[in-house]
């Protein structure tokens, strides 16, 4: 199952690299483009590009890394009993509603769609992701208050 997820991950990241590389190239044509130089000390075109260029040529590099390491992932199984660890493909139930995390190492907050589940990857950088470590099924949490239900 998770090997399936993990291909779901890839393609929707490459998918996201693809088009950010794309606008981060057309947002640098922009920025150095001599049709888009300042025509007075107010007009700020090329420099707003140029910040547009940057900022999107910094997401790609940080999509190209999470490529990299869901690639050279292998998401280990997990009995009922084992504690959370990176990995995990965790359920729980908030307020009466069933959620799916991923324990991630990048790509925090992407969701995909996986046999009729909508799961969330957390990264480390997660506050929820610090507060599943080492949890157990059955385990709830205060804030936000969950009920850990299964773990895979």
């Amino acid at each position: 199952m998770k090997s399936g997820l993990l291909s779901l991950i890839l393609a929707e990241l490459d998918g996201q690299l693809s088009r950010l590389s794309k606008a981060a190239l057309e947002a640098h044509a922009a920025a150095t483009d001599p049709g888009s130089k300042a025509e007075s000390k107010y007009d700020t075109r090329s420099l707003e590009a140029s910040y547009l260029a940057t900022g999107q040529a910094r997401q790609a590099e940080e999509l190209a890394d999470a490529v990299m390491r869901f690639g050279a992932l292998s998401l280990p199984d997990f009995d009922m009993d084992d504690p959370i660890d990176a990995g995990a493909l965790v359920e729980v139930e908030m307020a009466g509603e069933i959620s799916h995390f991923l324990l991630a190492p990048a790509a925090g907050g992407l969701t995909v769609e996986h046999e009729g589940r909508e799961v969330t990857l957390l990264a480390p950088g997660s506050g929820l992701y610090g507060k599943l470590l080492g949890k157990r099924v059955g385990d709830m949490l205060d804030n936000p208050p969950l009920l850990i239900t299964e773990v895979a």
